[in-house]
């Protein structure tokens, strides 16, 4: 994990579990993995890019997925965004199609998520890497302890937040918000994912979007402006 700088706001959460021997076996193993020629998304140096765009002070909503796109050029380091001119996934364009159900708004010209990312919302992964072509490759290998550090921070910080959690692989982190005893006062929306195998069992239909929204207002924490 050398490679990757934590960001200050984050650094007292996550410095002790980036000093754990697995968070070093973690770094260990990709550049292993790297060096034995894999391509690993997103790249180096972006990894903790969803830390970054969303200091731990400014969060208000957490989206958190399963793991990186893996295709070239997609995966960036915030869930489920692309940057500007790169073709929208099918996760991506179901959640604006949910978006459009939910609040009206027509599916943007872009999927580059930063605009929400910049209004705290913090759009985290469980797994942090994936192998070019691979989904899921990278799951189990350590990054587990370190988004449940960075769900935790939030979870503890004393801000009502409200935690998006899209598929099986995210709805796990529920008990890391319930059950440390601060998680009554924030608001823990689960779904399948937005993936077109799981998108029809629940996840259209869910309004994660229009709830937040009120829950932030309720809580006298402003809404979130979901155009981009």
């Amino acid at each position: 994990m050398a490679s990757e700088e934590i960001p200050d706001s984050w650094r007292e959460a996550l410095e002790p579990v980036l000093q754990t021997p697995e968070a070093r076996r973690l770094g260990g193993w990709l550049r292993a993995e790297e060096d034995a020629g894999k391509v690993i998304y997103p790249p180096r140096g972006s990894r903790l890019a969803a830390l970054a765009a969303t200091p731990l002070p400014q969060v208000r909503v957490v989206i958190l997925g399963q793991d990186p796109y893996h295709g070239p050029g997609q995966a960036h380091g915030l869930s489920f965004s692309v940057q500007d001119g790169v073709k929208q996934p099918p996760s991506l364009v179901n959640i604006f199609k949910e978006l459009e159900s939910d609040l009206g708004i027509a599916r943007p010209a872009t999927g580059n998520l930063m605009p929400w990312a910049k209004q705290g919302v913090l759009l985290l992964n469980n797994t942090l890497t994936v192998e070019a072509g691979q989904a899921g490759s990278h799951a189990g290998r350590g990054w587990d302890a370190i988004t449940d550090a960075a769900v935790e921070a939030v979870a503890t910080s004393g801000e009502p937040t409200v935690f998006v959690l899209w598929g099986s692989h995210a709805r796990k982190k529920a008990g890391r918000v319930k059950g440390l005893g601060a998680g009554d006062h924030h608001l823990v929306l689960t779904s399948p994912h937005p993936s077109p195998l799981s998108a029809h069992s629940g996840f259209f239909g869910s309004k994660p979007f229009s709830q937040a929204n009120a829950f932030l207002e309720a809580n006298g924490r402003g809404s979130i402006d979901w155009a981009l």
